[in-house]
């Protein structure tokens, strides 16, 4: 058994985009993803993915699930293989749910919340920086803005052994080395970041602290100090700034890839808000699949020496099996001795977005590269040429990009381009499918209740604003609100539990599809969580008045029969006042939510 804790915290912490983007190419539309559905054959794209639902489903053929489910139909894993899966992809490990004794449960409960342990050391290095002229000088140095320093939330780590004695009175807590924030060898703890401007890393969503960047201020190694791998934080995951650059890259359809939290930082400062830096690690493919997602272009932007082109060969070879014909990729190179900080604040933005907008495109560069190596202008070299592009070619998986390479090293080649793509071994990308389960047909109930259990099913927290003893229980859609609405009241953690979390929760339950297609509808509806518990309160408020209108039937069949004691036909009566008044009310009540 999983633990329902575990598995709430995993979904939470999952991205289902990034999770199905692994194998199925989306686009962005509107406020979800879109793609071919990779369970069934298709033209037109009708699988969506909701990122603020955390579930996929196909109109098509009905797959649908949430990223566990994925898993599980996509790679045909187990529930557990399913879930070791994914808690490995975001660092977590499954929990052995061998029996505890007292004393290991009471531990584990007074282990503090490790988001709130990041969050407290970012608020102390903060602190710190009002009280240290040097870093202060280095920054205003380096151009940086008081406005800027706080929007990143950038500090400084005193120059001393145990520094964050001063924030957590418990120096010897687990938690600060299991944070990466304490290094503990040999009977003795110290403080991993000492005398180092301090640039707290965030997840995607800005919410929480993750790790840490340090830089140095005087001459000592190294220039700069990343975290450690944590269960929060993992290097080949994470990019710096992304919270912050999150809405430009939206807006301006690309994002740039520099190299170092300065780089991010001042350009910034100068009005390029869509930059982001990688963490001290070369580029990964999650990297740019997470990047893929947010943008319709890439720009990766490094120093013009040797080093720069090496890294950003790394960063090509990377990217090649995660081309997308609508997403160029594109690679620029700044002049020698010149980084982003430095040539954005010696030229100004223009000349530095100018730089942007005409660096070269993956296909320029790859083939550039390539050609630089080679003497064409001989049978040998071109012999070469035409070896050291196959397998970069054959890893496109771009298809028209792939072509539109194949053409362009077939001409320096000097080969036909039927022989060259017999020389490099390049065929049609075949898409990997897995049999869809069999559609059943839908057809959404038309009551009170089904609108209700749409709204419970998007916005859980809504559950608590549902009379259940109001609902017809004779219908199938007010049982599973009943199950669902009981649930939510008496769980600890229903605050937090989101549309992914109940498909899980009641996967096994009769009515599992019936809740997921309320979810569907909720996400087709559109509304925001106030306009939601607008709706609620208004449908509780139609369904009270039902309520005493069939007591008022009933009262009303016993009146004529002359069986009502003059005590209940004065109730009887109070209550057609009370309901007729209710109703004038309903009418005033011209912001009913539309069904």
């Amino acid at each position: 058994m999983i633990p329902e804790s575990f598995k709430q915290d995993l979904l939470n912490r999952v991205d289902i985009v990034d999770v199905v983007t692994r194998y199925v190419q989306l686009k962005k539309g509107g406020a979800n993803f879109q793609g071919l559905c990779p369970f069934h054959g298709e033209k037109t794209p009708s699988f969506t993915v909701s990122p603020s639902k955390q579930f996929y489903h196909c109109f098509g053929c009905g797959a649908h699930g949430n990223a566990i489910g994925f898993l599980m139909s996509y790679a045909s894993l187990g529930y557990v293989e399913a879930v070791k899966e994914l808690a490995a992809s975001v660092g977590l490990q499954v929990p052995d749910e061998r029996p505890r004794s007292p004393e290991e449960t009471a531990r584990k409960e007074r282990e503090p919340d490790l988001y709130a342990v990041m969050e407290k050391a970012m608020n102390f290095y903060r602190a710190e920086l009002k009280k240290a002229p040097r870093a202060i000088d280095y920054l205003k140095n380096r151009g940086v803005s008081g406005e800027i320093a706080a929007r990143y939330g950038i500090g400084y780590a005193p120059d001393g052994w145990q520094g964050l004695k001063e924030a957590f009175q418990d120096y010897s807590d687990s938690s600060l080395v299991e944070c990466g924030l304490v290094i503990e060898g040999e009977g003795k703890r110290y403080d991993r970041f000492r005398d180092r401007v301090m640039f707290p890393i965030f997840n995607a969503r800005g919410n929480a602290v993750i790790g840490f960047g340090g830089r140095v201020l005087g001459a000592g190694e190294p220039k700069y100090l990343n975290s450690p791998e944590t269960p929060l934080f993992q290097k080949g995951r994470e990019v710096y700034g992304l919270a912050k650059a999150i809405d430009a890259i939206r807006s301006t359809g690309h994002v740039l890839v520099v190299e170092g939290y300065m780089d991010v930082v001042a350009l910034a400062q100068f009005g390029v808000d869509y930059a982001v830096a990688t963490l001290g690690t070369a580029t990964t493919p999650e990297h740019v699949t997470k990047l893929l997602r947010l943008a319709n272009e890439l720009v990766f932007c490094f120093d013009g020496d040797a080093a720069g082109r090496k890294a950003a060969w790394r960063a090509l070879e990377v990217s090649l099996p995660l081309t997308q014909d609508h997403k160029p990729l594109r690679f620029l190179f700044l002049p020698d001795g010149d980084d982003p900080d430095t040539f954005v604040r010696k030229h100004g933005k223009e000349a530095f977005e100018k730089r942007v907008q005409e660096a070269p495109g993956l296909s320029e560069f790859l083939v550039g590269e390539l050609r630089s190596q080679m003497n064409l202008a001989t049978a040998e070299g071109r012999s070469q040429f035409l070896v050291a592009a196959k397998p970069h070619l054959q890893k496109i998986a771009a298809a028209s990009l792939r072509l539109q390479l194949v053409k362009e090293v077939a001409r320096l080649g000097e080969v036909t381009q039927e022989e060259a793509e017999r020389l490099l071994g390049v065929a049609e990308t075949t898409t990997y499918r897995r049999a869809a389960p069999a559609k059943r047909q839908f057809k959404a109930p038309e009551s009170t209740e089904w609108n209700l259990l749409a709204r419970i099913a998007t916005f859980p927290s809504l559950a608590s604003d549902i009379d259940i003893g109001l609902v017809d229980l004779s219908r199938d859609e007010s049982r599973a609100l009943k199950d669902i609405s009981d649930y939510l009241k008496r769980s600890e953690r229903a605050e937090g539990l989101s549309p992914a979390m109940m498909i899980e929760q009641f996967k096994e339950s009769s009515y599992a599809d019936l809740l997921f297609q309320a979810q569907v509808f909720g996400m087709q509806l559109r509304e925001t969580e106030e306009e939601s518990r607008a709706f609620v309160k208004h449908a509780v408020f139609k369904l009270g008045i039902a309520k005493k209108t069939q007591e008022i039937d009933s009262l009303g069949a016993r009146l004529r029969r002359g069986e009502l004691s003059r005590e209940e036909q004065i109730q009887h009566a109070k209550m057609i006042s009370d309901v007729k008044r209710l109703e004038r009310q309903l009418q005033v009540d011209s912001r009913e939510p539309s069904k």
